[in-house]
């Protein structure tokens, strides 16, 4: 018997999502969101670890991976979380826990305060936290015809290499199916344009009171090495979220799911369960 393709796509709110679920009836459910610049394709070493304990759902958050790249869509963090919401609410999932790294922690925090009954608890890897929205001179500069031009120029100079030289702590693990399933959503020229539209759009993290009502059981996992979210940010996080259980990790930077997926998965079988 041939094997159900986890591969799915669903319009919610005007926006074609691609997502991955691997279906598991009855268990508890997850939902992976990614970081900026990336997509599904970064929890491909953690969904292998937890899909025989729970239903998993992956998305890719547009305009990143292989969702549509809209130049309509308000690209706010809100609205991602809204997309999210919208996703669970069509596939009649009552109730899931969240999976987010990096942009995708701050996402997952903003669904589940948009909505803290869909939602039982939230898993933080390396969360963005406290920034501030784009300089007013950026945004001024997303108006420009030739500004995704710019991103492009921009992304090809530092190269899909470089960035994951800056992300992982043990550079042996980079490889070339590493380099191309980050590289090849960028294949997609439309993705620079509504990438100028998520610069413009992006209105900035959640502020400690906002996150001080977030009454969720959060866990927070961190590299000790992260140079693209310090460690002082997880600490911070871990003040500001009232239920909140805190992980360090020495020897391990920013991807947290590709360096060390055996300890988050067995963190998080600890926590859900």
């Amino acid at each position: 018997m041939e094997a159900i393709s986890p591969i799915k796509r669903l319009a919610i709110h005007g926006v074609e999502l691609y997502y991955e679920h691997y279906e598991n009836p009855g268990k508890h459910t997850l939902v992976c969101v990614h970081g900026f610049l990336s997509s599904a394709f970064s929890f491909r070493k953690l969904i292998p670890l937890l899909r025989g304990h729970y239903e998993i759902i992956a998305v890719d958050l547009p305009p990143f991976g292989q969702s549509e790249k809209s130049r309509t869509f308000v690209y706010t963090y809100t609205n991602l979380a809204k997309l999210l919401i919208g996703l669970l609410e069509k596939l009649n999932i009552s109730q899931a826990a969240l999976i987010g790294h990096s942009m995708g922690g701050q996402i997952s925090l903003s669904a589940a305060l948009l909505k803290p009954e869909l939602f039982s608890k939230v898993v933080l890897l390396c969360s963005s936290g406290y920034l501030k929205r784009s300089h007013p001179s950026i945004i001024f500069g997303t108006h420009l015809p030739c500004f995704d031009l710019y991103i492009k120029y921009w992304l090809s100079k530092e190269g899909v290499l470089k960035n994951l030289l800056n992300v992982v702590h043990d550079q042996m693990l980079i490889n070339q199916e590493m380099i191309d399933g980050y590289e090849k959503p960028f294949t997609d020229r439309q993705i620079f344009k509504a990438m100028t539209r998520f610069i413009r759009h992006r209105e900035g993290d959640l502020q400690p009171d906002e996150l001080k009502r977030i009454d969720k059981p959060s866990l927070l996992i961190w590299g000790e090495e992260d140079r693209v979210v310090p460690f002082s940010v997880g600490e911070r996080l871990h003040h500001d979220l009232p239920d909140s259980i805190l992980y360090s990790l020495k020897e391990t930077g920013h991807l947290v799911p590709e360096e060390r997926p055996e300890f988050v998965s067995e963190r998080i079988l600890e926590f859900i369960d």
